[in-house]
């Protein structure tokens, strides 16, 4: 077996064994549950980054998506810029400005499957792709990034990670955070889509599998996530918005992966054609 396929897909059943295990949990439990649930995403993208792209993509990941989530978190807890006024608790562990930690994992840990999930989305018929096509590729992936907020946030409220200082204007059913802090995960994920794409690496085809746990880890978020606020988690607002929200991403992405060829398949296979990321600029 070829550790590079094998180890992403071990890494992406452990996360799926401790996600089934969070509703099952409460309290200090739950809490470190969650933390570990974080850094095993965030080892599961950087470990494919690194294995799928080599060291230069998975420093550039790290750079953009987890060094600017830390800039980005600490710049909204002190000034409540781009987000909104909000403070976190004391249960997700160390805190650096206020922020704890683990946060910027969480960024990095969806970033990544959502650039790759908009890679393969905005696939062209040929060659390389042109700026209008990659301002629809940093588009897509950014709306599937911000999207996984609207079950992030009003799960971690619910459970008291953090709290909102103000928070009059809100989504309806969605009640303690404000509509600010989902126009601010739309406008950082944009800028971390935008920096991202001359940075993650060779292009790689259609009929490649490399990047298949990726896709697994993003469908796998979103049908997760429905059926755990929809019935265990008893937030059925943020079900019905985080189904709508990351649906614009996660239903094509598994339409088109439907559609494409396996090897071994009788079907003719299509000519090639490039997905994945772009090539360095």
């Amino acid at each position: 077996m070829n550790p590079r396929r094998v180890i992403p897909w071990a890494l992406l059943s452990v996360l799926i064994l401790a996600q089934i295990c969070y509703p099952l949990t409460t309290g200090v439990t739950r809490a470190r549950l969650t933390v570990a649930t974080v850094v095993l995403g965030y080892l599961l993208a950087v470990g494919h980054a690194l294995l799928s792209r080599g060291p230069r993509t998975a420093t550039a990941l790290v750079t953009v998506a987890t060094g600017g989530g830390f800039a980005i978190e600490a710049l909204g807890v002190a000034t409540g810029f781009p987000f909104g006024g909000y403070d976190y608790s004391g249960e997700l562990g160390p805190k650096l400005a206020g922020v704890p930690l683990v946060i910027p994992l969480a960024w990095t840990w969806m970033a990544w499957p959502a650039w790759l999930a908009a890679a393969r989305l905005t696939c062209p018929a040929g060659g390389r792709p042109g700026w209008p096509r990659h301002a629809g590729r940093i588009a897509l992936a950014a709306v599937g990034l911000a999207a996984w907020d609207l079950f992030l946030d009003p799960q971690m409220v619910a459970e008291g990670h953090w709290v909102w200082r103000d928070a009059t204007v809100t989504l309806p059913g969605l009640p303690g955070i404000p509509v600010s802090n989902y126009l601010g995960w739309l406008l950082f994920a944009v800028l971390v889509m935008g920096a991202l794409r001359p940075l993650a690496g060779p292009a790689v085809t259609v009929t490649d599998r490399r990047d298949d746990p990726m896709f697994a880890l993003y469908l796998w978020t979103y049908l997760s996530s429905v059926l755990a606020h929809a019935v265990f988690l008893a937030l059925p607002a943020s079900a019905l918005w985080g189904a709508a929200g990351m649906a614009v991403v996660a239903v094509p992405l598994a339409v088109t992966l439907l559609r494409t060829p396996r090897p071994g398949d009788d079907r003719p296979a299509p000519r090639p054609q490039p997905s994945g990321v772009d090539a360095p600029a």
